[in-house]
């Protein structure tokens, strides 16, 4: 009987030859979800891969000196590095630039004009290179900036195709409420219906100001854009255009796992060409959330970059595979610190599972000469641990139904801090003093034997290398399926266990966080010489920033600064990043709208008496209107000191 097929993807990564903890997230994600799928029994299909068209990756390889294609190819080898370092067992690395992807682009471009889905016309808009993203005004941050990244754009005017977007308006408001589990967390679902769907407009869809992408088939001065050319890697990745049965076997895919940043694009824009090309849609898009570091997104402007190679060498591909899923909620963004990290690691890995390993294996070699003994005289306790042990398997299993890896995990720990409490209540080394309680003490090691049996396979899609340490152990043969952890006394009495030392040693806190803090510094300078070396970078003396141009009294006297109190701070309703000041100045009650929530938190903020420009023109921040600007100072590492007053002065006195 054929197996079910189950196709899975992480996004299709702009190339970064700095990978970091975040970058990895859906990728380690994927991964476990692959593994558990086919310990289900499913036929798995797993892509990942790579988007290198476009004016940015086209700038980044003439700053280096060399062509686009041979600017990424260096950049795929340490992508493909760190997978296999993560041993990520993916079965399509797809890159935009494969040949057959190329001619697929092309094949889904002249497809949708032949329908007259794509058409041709100019566009004008706020863009942003690093995004590839154009924005109308009332979308921008402060100062024209990107709502999605921060970074300023720029005005562009070209002739472009358009794909008719704002026709699948209702169609796609349709899809959404016939298929309720199409978007998860629902979160997402509710921003993509007030944010997006609301005011749906046509797409640009090529690019005619440069020349760094698939040519559009019937007109050579256009590019075809992202949105088309990466999106449609998820087909070309399963054999679309060259391989119909392979395509028509894992097509629709079963999940899409995304960034909640392009979680729109995924769920507004992709849908609306598959439907435009009569293909089937997937059937789920999940947006998780980002990796911070305390609080704060990870970046090499702010220095504050964690990568993963350190974290393995030091402790292990499980050790840092565990903590990014069960530390963080998958569809909320999550904080990495370094010494929560290791906190983790103790309390978890070695107190929990590390002790139940090595009490067990230890127990029977010193008990039984290492030999697992038949289970004969049962009481009440063994069968609690029984039926917690193969029922663990379903509590898995409703989790991960919506990616609840966190739960996920909780679920078997439960079963580890059960078995360890099984130690201390039926207490082995009393037992083994009492030749009339042989029987009762073969029992007990084998229940635990069988325990850490159960535990291998339910933590195998996560840990996969501790895992297969655990079967070694107690001399498990052959191959494991989810049913396995199902069933209670698979354990072969009469085997002899192996005893394969500490699996996650103790650590010191302050010791570790030094060994990894240097590690990871190590690291990023090392990177930083060999892409001076690799672009053939010549160490120059900085150049004097020029400051801004000289101003007088006259010019600052335009400006009205005050003392302003802040009342209460929300969320923006339409943008993550962003909060609402409600403030107070004097009689006067205004609102203004600041980039800062990745800095302070809502408490930090109340109450604080800030100075704030009250005169600047007010501005539309995604739907807000903002009424000024505060007054902040920011260091070259990102870190940001509001502007505020010794003095009590009340709020709305006047600077001057």
């Amino acid at each position: 009987m054929e197996k079910e097929k189950y196709y899975l993807t992480t996004p299709i990564y702009y190339p970064s030859d700095n990978l970091h903890i975040g970058h990895t997230y859906s990728t380690v994600a994927a991964d476990s979800i692959k593994r558990y799928k086919k310990l289900q029994g499913y036929d798995v299909f797993f892509t990942t891969g790579t988007d290198e068209h476009g004016q940015k990756m086209e700038e980044k390889a003439k700053e280096a000196g060399l062509e686009p294609k041979e600017y990424v190819d260096n950049i795929i080898v340490s992508i493909k590095a760190l997978w296999e370092k993560l041993e990520i067992e993916y079965d399509s690395f797809i890159r935009s630039t494969d040949e057959q992807h190329e001619k697929n682009v092309q094949k889904i471009f002249k497809e949708l004009y032949d329908k007259g889905e794509i058409y041709k016309s100019e566009y004008e808009g706020y863009y942003c290179t690093p995004c590839e993203s154009f924005w109308t005004e009332s979308q921008l941050g402060e100062g024209h900036t990107c709502p999605d990244c921060g970074r300023p754009t720029n005005v562009q005017k070209e002739e472009s195709y358009f794909f008719r977007l704002s026709k699948y308006k209702d169609r796609l408001l349709k899809y959404y409420e016939d298929h309720p589990d199409f978007i998860e967390p629902e979160s997402r679902k509710n921003e993509m219906i007030k944010n997006f769907l609301e005011n749906l407009e046509d797409l640009s869809v090529s690019r005619s100001t440069f020349d760094w992408g698939v040519k559009v088939p019937f007109d050579d001065k256009h590019v075809v854009y992202v949105w088309i050319d990466a999106l449609s890697c998820y087909l070309s990745a399963i054999g679309y255009g060259a391989d119909e049965e392979k395509f028509n076997s894992f097509w629709p895919a079963n999940v899409h796992l995304v960034g909640k940043e392009i979680t729109r694009f995924h769920t507004i824009i992709w849908p609306a060409i598959l439907m435009a090309l009569d293909l089937p849609l997937p059937k789920k898009v999940f947006g998780h959330g980002w990796i911070l570091f305390d609080n704060d997104k990870m970046s090499k402007s702010k220095g504050n970059i964690i990568y993963p190679e350190p974290i393995i060498d030091l402790y292990g591909i499980d050790a840092l595979k565990y903590f990014l899923l069960r530390e963080f909620s998958f569809g909320a963004d999550g904080s990495f610190n370094r010494e929560k990290f290791i906190r983790r690691l103790n309390s978890d890995l070695a107190n929990d599972l590390g002790n139940l390993v090595s009490r067990t294996i230890s127990m029977i070699e010193k008990y039984n000469d290492g030999y697992i003994p038949e289970a004969v005289e049962f009481e009440a306790v063994d069968e609690d641990l029984k039926q917690i042990a193969i029922t663990t398997a379903d509590k898995v299993d409703a989790a991960m139904e919506h990616f609840q890896f966190s739960v996920a995990l909780e679920e078997i720990w439960n079963l580890i801090r059960r078995s360890n409490k099984y130690v201390d209540e039926t207490t082995p080394w009393i037992l083994a003093k009492d030749e009339g309680k042989r029987n009762r003490l073969d029992t007990v090691l084998y229940n635990l034997a069988e325990s850490l049996r159960v535990v291998s396979v339910l933590i195998s899609p996560f840990l996969s290398k501790t895992s297969i340490s655990i079967r070694k152990s107690l001399k498990i043969k052959g191959e494991i399926s989810w049913e396995d952890a199902k069933t209670w006394g698979l354990c072969v009495a009469g085997e002899k266990v192996k005893n394969l030392g500490v699996l996650f040693p103790r650590l010191d806190v302050e010791k570790e966080l030094e060994r990894l803090n240097t590690a990871n510094q190590e690291l990023i300078d090392q990177r930083a010489a060999e892409k001076k070396a690799w672009a053939g970078e010549v160490e120059e003396e900085a150049e004097e920033v020029a400051g801004k141009p000289e101003i007088t009294l006259d010019d600052f006297d335009k400006l009205e600064i005050k003392v302003a109190l802040i009342e209460s701070v929300e969320d923006h309703p339409n943008a993550d990043r962003l909060y609402l000041l409600n403030l107070k100045l004097g009689e006067e009650r205004r609102v203004i709208v600041s980039n800062i929530k990745s800095k302070f938190s809502k408490e930090y903020l109340t109450r604080k008496k800030i100075l704030v420009i009250t005169n600047l023109k007010p501005h539309n921040f995604r739907g807000v209107l903002s009424e000024g600007m505060l007054l902040a100072a920011e260091d070259e590492k990102g870190n940001i000191s509001l502007a505020t007053i010794h003095e009590d002065l009340p709020d709305g006195s006047v600077i001057c």
